[in-house]
């Protein structure tokens, strides 16, 4: 019988992993008043058969609170409720970074506490709405563009909510550069028009996200601090531009010289965007020496061969553990996925749809 990596014990720098299988962050929409819950927690716990949890996204800020019902880490309430969340992952042998995500302008001043301001590189208007639970679904409202003021203290929420990570017992933080984020509108000319130090060439553009990979790593260690990029992604309005491949050729050397834990690489083809191509993911692959978590609609043989042949070092599985709590158990048993995934839950509030999915039995 085949011995699979996949599910063989590693090590993610000096972090000593159960299996290389990741679970990949998603949006759950269950933290009432943006705090982590008990709810939450037995969430994590139940999807612990990952070697590795990277949770839904995270705001570093009350600025950067894009959806409804998203956690933050910025205040001692949050601090306090991601350490059940921690403990409980922890309980079960798993590693569980943070993921940070800015929404930028992808956000609505309902979905926001009182005072936040909705801000993005520029003042560029993204098309599309989202869901309000006060009002609804809205049209994205035109950010404001980031002063320089803005600049230097979104960075320092960026390393204050890594310094409560720390706190609240997580083993590292992923920053969200991709799914047209904060982050990643730096990185496109079309989100990103600015005309100072932070926008027109490659080098300039990629400017803020190295600014804070860089600070994050030197708060809590560049071992505890990865990031997360989607080239070619068109998530959140985010067209593709001709220096796509040079800048996310530039970005990756430039993130090997900090020294990050990982870059997880995601791919949305398998829900409908365009592939990213091999050629992009293979210089990321040459460009940076540490490890690489790849995602995208992978399966247990995709997973293993991707493994086999050197593209990535883990394998991030999304969706199929919303409806598979104990998904990794199933692919190493050979056990039957479930196909019953209520998809209209997605982003309810309660436990429906999120903690009450069966394990296997046969």
């Amino acid at each position: 019988m085949k011995e699979y990596k996949l599910f063989a014990p590693t090590k993610l720098g000096a972090i000593e992993l159960k299996n290389r299988a990741v679970m990949a962050p998603m949006t759950r929409c269950r933290a009432i008043g943006n705090i982590p819950n008990e709810l939450i927690a037995e969430y994590y716990q139940q999807r612990s058969g990952a070697g590795l949890i990277i949770t839904e996204g995270t705001s570093p800020s009350p600025n950067g609170l894009g959806y409804a019902r998203i956690p933050g880490l910025f205040n001692e309430q949050q601090v306090e409720g991601w350490k059940k969340v921690t403990s409980a992952v922890h309980e079960e042998g798993a590693k569980i970074f943070v993921q940070f995500m800015h929404s930028g302008r992808i956000s609505h001043p309902a979905n926001m506490v009182d005072d936040a301001v909705v801000l993005a590189p520029s003042a560029v208007k993204p098309a599309g709405q989202m869901w309000t639970d006060t009002l609804m679904m809205q049209d994205f409202p035109t950010p404001k563009a980031m002063t320089a003021y803005e600049l230097i203290s979104t960075k320092a929420e960026f390393v204050a909510a890594a310094k409560n990570a720390v706190l609240a017992g997580f083993d590292g933080v992923e920053l969200h550069s991709a799914n047209g984020y904060l982050l990643e509108q730096f990185l496109s000319p079309i989100s990103n028009i600015r005309t100072d130090n932070y926008g027109g060439s490659i080098e300039n553009r990629c400017r803020f996200v190295l600014e804070v990979a860089s600070a994050v790593a030197q708060a809590i260690g560049k071992e505890k601090t990865a990031i997360r990029l989607s080239p070619y992604g068109v998530a959140s309005d985010m067209p593709h531009y001709p220096e796509i491949e040079a800048t996310y050729d530039y970005l990756s050397t430039q993130l090997n010289d900090i020294g990050l834990a990982y870059i997880h690489l995601v791919d949305h083809s398998a829900m409908g965007a365009p592939a990213v191509p091999l050629e992009i993911k293979k210089k990321i692959r040459e460009n940076f020496k540490n490890t690489i978590i790849l995602a995208g609609g992978y399966a247990k043989d995709s997973a293993e061969a991707d493994i086999e042949n050197g593209l990535g070092d883990l394998i991030a599985f999304g969706r199929p553990f919303i409806n598979n709590p104990d998904l990794v158990q199933r692919m190493e048993n050979n056990h039957a996925l479930s196909q019953d995934l209520k998809m209209d839950l997605f982003y309810a509030a309660d436990e429906k749809g999120y903690t009450d999915y069966p394990v296997f039995t046969a």
